[in-house]
């Protein structure tokens, strides 16, 4: 089976990591648009036509019978687009784990760590009121301007990226937040660093797994099935980071760059 996954750089190639342990036989075809990255505080209508032209090439140069839209900011802006204009492909996308957060929370204070986009989302801001009100939950947003530039260069620990989780880690670690939602596919790449400043007791809430989950059912519902091992595809529209990419896999891989 061919799978296209794409996000606006290496973010979501920790997706791709867990699609690699638990899938079988499927050929992978990672995007990253780091030539138009950051999307997370690009207006919807830019980051609808990225995804469109990234969902395209998938299409005509490599046959995909699913996507995945390894991006918070991008599944916001553009997946129902993308479902009606692509009905016949299966298309999975990102959100923020406000449910499992919440339902895992002690002290009922969750906080939120996500880009502008995703906070400013109507669906994932509907979905907070009606979640925060039935479970008496208090939700800490904090919108990470300039985070994921701070990834993409592989500066996990540097002074910068951890002076930047500081000031906003510090008022949910003052409130007793014992849950956070990593709110981007960037974020996991930086556990390490939240756990520093929040205590290693603090539980961080991720996607990849659902994200997953939910793919290989919509896959075994149109009967897409496939065995032997798994391949993986990279291209990039931009620059990247390939010391980043050998950290994700613990193997140096292949880039191809694309232009779209």
């Amino acid at each position: 089976m061919n799978i296209g996954v794409f996000d606006s750089g290496l973010g979501g190639l920790t997706v791709v990591k867990t699609m690699l342990e638990y899938l079988s036989g499927a050929n992978i075809y990672y995007v990253a648009d780091t030539a138009n990255a950051p999307y997370g505080e690009k207006p919807k209508e830019q980051i609808l036509d990225f995804s469109i032209k990234i969902t395209d090439y998938l299409i005509s140069q490599h046959n995909i019978d699913a996507l995945v839209v390894a991006c918070n900011t991008a599944t916001s802006a553009a997946i129902n687009d993308l479902r009606e204009k692509y009905p016949n492909l299966i298309i999975v996308g990102t959100e923020p784990g406000l449910r499992p957060a919440i339902s895992h929370s002690h002290t009922k204070e969750v906080g939120v760590l996500a880009t502008p986009a995703t906070l400013n989302g109507e669906k994932y801001i509907t979905l907070r009121d009606e979640l925060s009100n039935e479970f008496n939950t208090y939700i800490h947003e904090q919108a990470c301007h300039g985070l994921v530039q701070q990834i993409e260069l592989g500066e996990l620990e540097s002074n910068k990226t951890m002076d930047m989780l500081e000031i906003w880690l510090k008022p949910m670690r003052d409130a007793g937040v014992d849950t956070i939602v990593l709110g981007c596919t960037h974020y996991p790449l930086i556990s390490d660093s939240i756990k520093k400043i929040m205590g290693q007791n603090i539980s961080l809430v991720e996607t990849s797994k659902p994200i997953l989950k939910r793919l290989m059912q919509l896959l075994s519902e149109k009967n897409i099935s496939s065995s032997g091992e798994n391949r993986l595809s990279l291209f990039t529209t931009g620059k990247i980071e390939p010391s980043m990419i050998e950290k994700i896999f613990d193997k140096k891989i292949t880039i191809e760059k694309i232009v779209l």
